[in-house]
C-alpha cells in the first residue's frame, strides 16, 4: 500500500478488531509499561493523552524501568525486530516481569510464540509504522482490557474522514515551504504535538521541533524575541498552534498572547483549531492533517515520503 493510500485509509484501521493469542495467560492488570520506539510508542502516547488516569510508562531505551509483578509488560515492535524493544523483552523475561507482545512478526513474536506468553498480532500490510497508528493503538487496549476505549475507538472507521484533510493540509504545507515548522500545543495534547514532529521528520524528511504550553513562555519563546542580529536565526522557522477548545482557558489565553508576541516581531503563526465529534476523533483527525502536511512537503522537496533510508543505513552500521 503506498503512503498516499495509507494516510488516506486511516480510517479502516478502526475496523481491526484485535485477537489475544495465548489468552489464558492473560491476567488482569491495572499498572502498565509500553516497550516501543519510533512509530510502536506514538500510538501509546495517545492512550495516555486519552486516559490520563492510566498509570502507564511508556519506555523508550534499551532494558527496563525498575517494575513490580503487579504490572504488565508490553513489548511493541512494528517489525518485530527492533533491538531495544527485543532488549526490554529479554531483561523483562529474566526479571520474571509479566509480559505480553504486539508486532506483525519478526524475533519479537517468534520469542512470544516459544516463551507461550500473550501477544497480538496486528495486519501486516506492508506501510511504515508511522501509518499503522491505528493499528498499534488498538493492540495494546486488548491486551490492557480496555474494552471502552476499544468501542469507542472503533466508531472512527465511519467518522474519520481522512480524504477530508487532503486539501488542508496541502494549503499547509506551501504555507511552511522553507521553513522549518514548530508545532505548540498544550500539554494535554502533546501526543498530537509529538505525532506531527515525526510525520515531519519521517514522511517529509524535514527538521520539525515541537513544545507544549505553559512551559514554553517560560523559556523557548524568549530565543524568538528578534533583533537584527539574531534575525536571520529565526526567520526559517514556521509556527503551527494546535488550539483546542477544551484546553484550560489560561492556555487558550496563552497562545492567543503568544501567537501576537511572535507575529509583531515578524514570524509566521498559524493556528489549528482541533475538531471532533470525540476526543478520539479529534485527535486522529489532527494526525491525518499532519501526515497529509508531511506528505506534500516531501513532494515539494522531491524526497520519498514513503521510506526511511537513514535509518536503514544506521541499522546496518550498528547491526
Amino acid at each position: 500500500m503506498s503512503m498516499y493510500e495509507a494516510i488516506k485509509n486511516l480510517n479502516k484501521q478502526f475496523e481491526y478488531e484485535p485477537k489475544v493469542e495465548n489468552q489464558e495467560r492473560l491476567k488482569k492488570f491495572e499498572k502498565f509499561v509500553v516497550v516501543g520506539m519510533g512509530g510502536s510508542h506514538l500510538a501509546a502516547d495517545i492512550i495516555t493523552a486519552v486516559n490520563p488516569d492510566l498509570d502507564l510508562l511508556i519506555h523508550q531505551d534499551y532494558g527496563l524501568p525498575s517494575v513490580q509483578d503487579d504490572r504488565l509488560v508490553i513489548a511493541s515492535s512494528y517489525s518485530g525486530n527492533t533491538e531495544e524493544v527485543i532488549d526490554a523483552y529479554q531483561v523483562a523475561k529474566e526479571k520474571k516481569a509479566p509480559l505480553a507482545a504486539v508486532s506483525v512478526g519478526g524475533k519479537l513474536l517468534d520469542m512470544a510464540k516459544n516463551d507461550n506468553i500473550p501477544f497480538v498480532r496486528i495486519p501486516n500490510t506492508g506501510i511504515q509504522p508511522r501509518s499503522a497508528v491505528g493499528y498499534m493503538f488498538r493492540a495494546p487496549l486488548k491486551l490492557m482490557g480496555r474494552e471502552d476505549d476499544l468501542s469507542e475507538s472503533r466508531k472512527l472507521a465511519g467518522e474519520l474522514r481522512s480524504a477530508d484533510y487532503e486539501n488542508e493540509g496541502r494549503r499547509l504545507a506551501e504555507k511552511i515551504r522553507n521553513h522549518v515548522p514548530i508545532i505548540y500545543s498544550s500539554i494535554r495534547n502533546e501526543a498530537i504535538a509529538k505525532n506531527w514532529r515525526v510525520r515531519f521528520h519521517e514522511t517529509g524528511k524535514i527538521p520539525a521541533y515541537y513544545n507544549i504550553f505553559p512551559e514554553l513562555n517560560h523559556n523557548e519563546m524568549n530565543s524568538f524575541d528578534v533583533v537584527d542580529a539574531t534575525r536571520p536565526l529565526s526567520e526559517k522557522f514556521y509556527f503551527i498552534f494546535l488550539k483546542d477548545s477544551e484546553d484550560h482557558p489560561r492556555i487558550l489565553k496563552r497562545m492567543e498572547i503568544t501567537g501576537k508576541l511572535y507575529q509583531d516581531r515578524g514570524l509566521p503563526v498559524e493556528v489549528i483549531e482541533l475538531e471532533g465529534e470525540s476526543r478520539l476523533h479529534k485527535i486522529f483527525s489532527a494526525i491525518s492533517l499532519a501526515d497529509w502536511a508531511a506528505y506534500y512537503t516531501a513532494k515539494h522537496y522531491g524526497t520519498d515520503p514513503e521510506e526511511v533510508p537513514m535509518v536503514e543505513e544506521l541499522k546496518r552500521l550498528i547491526a
